[in-house]
Formats: structure tokens, C-alpha cells, sequence
């Protein structure tokens, strides 16, 4: 994982596994996709439903799910319950580090990348 005092070494790691995930996804559906279009697929794959119609806030809701399912193993959020129509609803457990956005996307990339590792080999 990517954080504040990782070095140069970690971020060239991180590049490599980003771009083989971004591969895979890719020609699994065919374009690459930028982060918040992960973001959205991650936060579909945590709801349990597939492509379908959703609202504006919904998408937004999905990618917050996204977000917070990402972060749950390195202690930021904790899966609170599922709402009556089967949403997640997560806690935030400690604050996001305030670091710069240069920073702030390698910390969600260092994240999703650690997400889809479970699902590929990256």
C-alpha cells in the first residue's frame, strides 16, 4: 500500500501492477477505464448487482460503497450493515490522511490495485 512515506521503489511497483490491472480490465470490457469508472465496478461487485439503470446518486452511492470497501482493510472503514433494499451502509473508523492530490491518487490506486488482486493475478 501507498502511503505519505513510501518511496520511489513502491510507487514504480505500484505503476507496474496498476498498468497490468488496467490490461486486464481493459480486455475484459474492452476499454480502459479511469478511476472512477473502477470505482463504480467495485462498487456494483460490493453491492452484488450488476450493469443496470441507476440514478446520478446512485452512481455517486456506488462509488462511495467503492471507496469505503477499498479502505476497510487498511482500518479506515468498517461495514456497519445492509439497508433494507441491500445496501452496504459502512463507519468511518479514522480520518483519510490529508495529503496532496499527486498522493491522493496513489493511495487509491495503491487501494484498488490491492482490491483486484484478490479477483486477478496483478
Amino acid at each position: 500500500m501507498i502511503t505519505e512515506t513510501s518511496n520511489e521503489n513502491d510507487i514504480r511497483f505500484l505503476q507496474v501492477r496498476w498498468r497490468k490491472l488496467l490490461d486486464q480490465l481493459t480486455k475484459q470490457f474492452g476499454k480502459e477505464p479511469d478511476i472512477e469508472a473502477m470505482l463504480f465496478l467495485i462498487g456494483l461487485r460490493e453491492l452484488g448487482r450488476g450493469p443496470g439503470k441507476y440514478t446520478k446518486e446512485q452512481k455517486l452511492d456506488l462509488m462511495h460503497i467503492a471507496i469505503c470497501a477499498i479502505l476497510a482493510p487498511s482500518g479506515y472503514y468498517e461495514l456497519s450493515h445492509l439497508d433494507q433494499d441491500g445496501w452496504p451502509h459502512w463507519d468511518s473508523l479514522k480520518p483519510l490522511p490529508f495529503i496532496d492530490i499527486f498522493s491522493q491518487e496513489l493511495f487509491l490506486k495503491s487501494h484498488i490495485v490491492d482490491y483486484f488482486a484478490e479477483i486477478y493475478e496483478i
